[in-house]
C-alpha cells in the first residue's frame, strides 16, 4: 500500500495489528496511515456485489510506531551490513510484546519501521520476518510472502570481507536457514541466554559465540609461552587444573572467561586452525583435548582436513561433549569447517548454513570460502550416507562372522558362485581429493576407485564365451559329446580360437566335466529321449534317419577293419547327434530295415527303439 504522500511502504504482517514499513522521517501521531477503507470480503460472496458503494473508512486511533535503527545496531567488519543476530531479534521481540501487551494498545495497529535507506530496510525485513518463524513459528514461505512484493526489492546481504562482494545473500537464505536450524533444535530461544551471548562476543571479554549446542566459535586467545609445556616440566605444576585456579593464572582475561566456559560448558575438544599464538597445555592441563588442523588465513581447507574434522566432531558428540573451533578472528577458517560440518550432519544448504553461522555471530565465511562450501555442499552429504550404510552394515553383520580368505577362490566345475571382491567407500579415496594422486602413482589409485559391486550378484568375465558351455552347440549343428569333436565342429573351434584365442583352463575343466557326465548315462535314457521324436517324425525324417542308419553302420564296420576313420554323419532332422543314434542301432539292428524295405512309408512305433510302452530290450513294461 503505497500512500500518495509519498511516506513509504506500509506491509502488513498480522492483519491490523503488525505492519512493516520505511519512511523518509520519522513518523508521528499525525502521519497518515493507509487503513484498509471496507471490510475485506470474498468477491464470491452476494453480499458484496449487493453493495451499492465502498463502506466508509471507520475512525480509527492512530497506530503505534517503533523502530530499533538507533538502539540496536550492527557492528560492520568493513562494507557488511547485517544480517542482524540472534541478540537483536532477541531485544526486538521483548520490546515488541511489551508493546502488545500495553492495555492502552489494545485497539492500535503496531508498525515496525526503518529507515528509507536500502540497508536499513532489509534488516528491518529480515528480523521480522525471522521472527515470525522462531516466536511466532510461522513456515518460511508465509514469512517471505507479505515482503515478495516489495517495491524497490530489498538489498541482499554481503560478506566481512575487503574485496568486492561476488557471493551474496538475500532476505529467503537468512530465513530458511534460522528456519532449518530451528527443526534441527540447533536454535531455540526459550535456551537462549542473552546476557551470556552479548557479554562474551566481545573481544575483551573472549569473542566467542555458540554457533549451536554443540559448536562453539571463538578468536584466538594470545598469551606466551607459545610452545606446549611438557608434564615433567616444572612449569606445568603451575597450570591450573580447575576453575578456580584459572583466575590466578598469568594469563589475560579473555584467556580466562574462555577457559573458564568451556569447563563449565564441558567442552571436550580444542581445534585451532592458525599458528600457534598460545601454549596448548592450558587447555590440557584442564582435561580438554587440543589438536591443530593449520592452514594459511583466506584459504579453504583440503578435503583431507575437513574429514578429519567430521569424524573428530562426530566422535565428540555422540558422547555428548562440545567442540570449540577458533582461528585468528573465529570468522573465515573457523566457519568453513563448522559449516561443513553442519551440511554433513544436518543437510543445511551451503547459503542457508551461511546465513546461519552470521545470525549466531556475524561474519562467518569470508571470500572465496563462500564459493567453497557451496561446491563441496554435495560431497559433505554424501559422506554422511556412506557413513551411515557403513554403520548400518556393521549392525547388521553376525556376530561371530566367519574368516574370508584374501585370495578370490577359482570358478569351481558346479557352478557354485564366488565372493565378490570387498571395496567398500571406506577404501576408496575420495575422487574429489587430489593430494598425492600424481602421476607416479595413479595407476594404484585405478582399481580403488571403482564402484563396489554388488553383493551377491554374479558376474560376467571377458574371458567367459557362452559356446564354451558342455551343453552348447557349435556353429556347425554336432554336439559335443564324450569329449570327442566332429570334424567339421573341429574346423569350426578352429577358426573361432585364432580370433578369441585358446580356450583357457577354466572351459577345459568344464569340458571334461561334461565327458564324464556322457559317459555315465544309460542307454535307457537315451532310448527314452529318442522315442518321442521317432514317433513325430514324418515321411521325410524317416528316410533321413534310415540312411543316417546306414552310413553309421558302414562307418562302423569300417572301424572295426581298422581300414580308415569314422566319416562325419549330418545332423538328424529330430536334433539329436547321429552318433547317438548310432550306437543305440548296432546293438539291435533289424535285417528286414537293412534289406529294401521301401522308405517313403512312415515307420511305426516300436519297442525295439524305446517307445513310450516298452524298454530298449523290447519287454512290455
Amino acid at each position: 500500500m503505497a500512500h500518495p504522500a509519498s511516506y513509504g511502504q506500509v506491509i502488513e504482517y498480522i492483519q491490523d495489528r503488525l505492519y512493516l514499513a520505511s519512511y523518509t522521517h520519522t513518523p508521528d501521531e499525525n502521519t497518515p496511515f493507509p487503513y484498509p477503507a471496507q471490510t475485506r470480503r470474498s468477491p464470491h460472496k452476494k453480499a458484496s456485489r449487493a453493495q451499492a458503494g465502498p463502506t466508509p473508512a471507520v475512525l480509527r486511533p492512530p497506530p503505534v510506531y517503533f523502530t530499533i535503527d538507533d538502539t540496536l545496531l550492527y557492528n560492520a567488519f568493513h562494507a557488511d551490513f547485517g544480517p542482524l543476530h540472534i541478540g537483536h531479534l532477541y531485544r526486538f521481540a521483548v520490546q515488541f510484546h511489551e508493546i502488545l501487551g500495553d492495555p492502552a494498545n489494545n485497539d492500535k495497529a503496531v508498525v515496525f519501521w526503518s529507515r528509507a535507506d536500502a540497508r536499513s530496510r532489509a534488516n528491518a525485513a529480515c528480523l521480522v520476518a525471522c521472527y515470525m518463524v522462531l516466536i511466532q513459528a510461522w513456515p518460511p514461505h508465509l514469512a517471505l510472502a507479505p515482503i515478495a512484493q516489495a517495491d524497490p526489492p530489498y538489498m541482499p546481504f554481503r560478506d566481512a570481507g575487503y574485496s568486492q562482494a561476488d557471493f551474496i545473500l538475500n532476505i529467503q537464505d537468512i530465513v530458511y536457514g534460522v528456519w532449518k536450524a530451528k527443526e534441527e533444535n540447533l536454535c531455540q530461544l526459550k535456551e537462549f541466554n542473552l546476557e551470556e551471548y552479548e557479554r562474551f562476543e566481545r573481544v575483551d571479554m573472549g569473542d566467542f559465540n555458540w554457533i549451536s549446542p554443540q559448536f562453539v566459535a571463538f578468536a584466538s586467545p594470545q598469551s606466551e609461552p607459545t610452545t606446549p609445556i611438557p608434564v615433567s616440566s616444572p612449569a606445568y605444576s603451575t597450570l591450573p587444573s580447575c576453575i578456580p585456579e584459572i583466575q590466578s593464572a598469568r594469563i589475560s582475561q579473555p584467556f580466562k572467561n574462555v577457559l573458564t566456559h568451556f569447563v563449565q560448558r564441558d567442552v571436550g575438544l580444542v581445534v585451532r586452525l592458525n599458528s600457534e599464538l598460545y601454549c596448548p597445555t592450558y587447555f590440557t592441563a584442564l582435561g580438554i583435548q587440543h589438536i591443530d588442523m593449520i592452514f594459511e588465513d583466506g584459504t579453504c581447507p583440503t578435503l583431507p582436513i575437513v574429514r578429519r574434522f567430521i569424524k573428530l566432531a562426530h566422535g565428540m558428540i555422540t558422547n555428548s561433549k562440545s567442540i570449540a573451533v577458533h582461528c585468528k578472528a573465529g570468522l573465515g577458517r573457523t566457519g568453513c569447517l563448522i559449516g561443513a560440518y553442519l551440511i554433513y550432519r544436518h543437510g543445511f544448504t551451503a547459503n542457508e548454513v551461511i546465513a546461519f553461522m552470521r545470525f549466531m555471530r556475524p561474519g562467518m565465511v569470508v571470500g572465496p570460502q563462500q564459493h567453497w562450501l557451496h561446491l563441496n555442499q554435495g560431497q559433505f552429504r554424501e559422506w554422511y550416507w556412506e557413513d551411515q550404510l557403513k554403520a548400518k552394515m556393521e549392525l547388521n553383520k553376525p556376530s561371530t562372522p566367519r574368516a574370508m580368505s584374501t585370495k578370490t577362490p577359482a570358478r569351481i566345475n558346479s557352478g557354485a558362485q564366488t565372493a565378490t571382491p570387498n571395496r567398500s567407500s571406506a577404501q576408496r579415496s575420495a575422487l574429489g581429493e587430489i593430494d598425492g594422486n600424481d602421476i607416479s602413482n595413479s595407476g594404484s589409485f585405478q582399481d580403488e576407485n571403482l564402484p563396489a559391486p554388488t553383493p551377491g550378484q554374479p558376474r560376467k568375465y571377458a574371458r567367459m564365451d557362452p559356446r564354451s558351455h558342455p551343453y552348447s552347440r557349435s556353429t556347425s549343428g554336432t554336439m559335443r559329446v564324450n569329449g570327442n569333436k566332429a570334424d567339421t565342429e573341429t574346423a569350426a573351434e578352429a577358426s573361432r580360437q585364432s580370433m578369441t584365442g585358446a580356450d583357457s583352463e577354466e572351459e577345459l575343466i568344464l569340458q571334461k566335466a561334461a565327458s564324464r557326465r556322457s559317459q555315465s548315462k544309460s542307454p535307457g535314457s537315451k532310448g527314452k529321449a529318442r522315442s518321442v521324436s521317432y514317433t513325430t517324425t514324418t515321411t521325410t525324417m524317416t528316410k533321413t534317419i534310415d540312411e543316417n542308419l546306414k552310413l553309421s553302420t558302414k562307418s562302423e564296420k569300417t572301424q572295426a577293419n581298422g581300414t580308415g576313420r569314422p566319416k562325419t554323419t549330418p545332423r538328424s532332422a529330430s536334433g539329436m547327434g547321429a552318433m547317438s543314434v548310432a550306437k543305440t542301432r548296432s546293438l539291435r539292428e533289424s535285417p528286414r530295415r537293412s534289406g529294401g524295405e521301401d522308405k517313403t512309408k512312415v515307420r511305426k512305433t516300436s519297442g525295439r527303439v524305446g517307445s513310450a510302452n516298452y524298454g530298449p530290450t523290447g519287454v512290455k513294461r
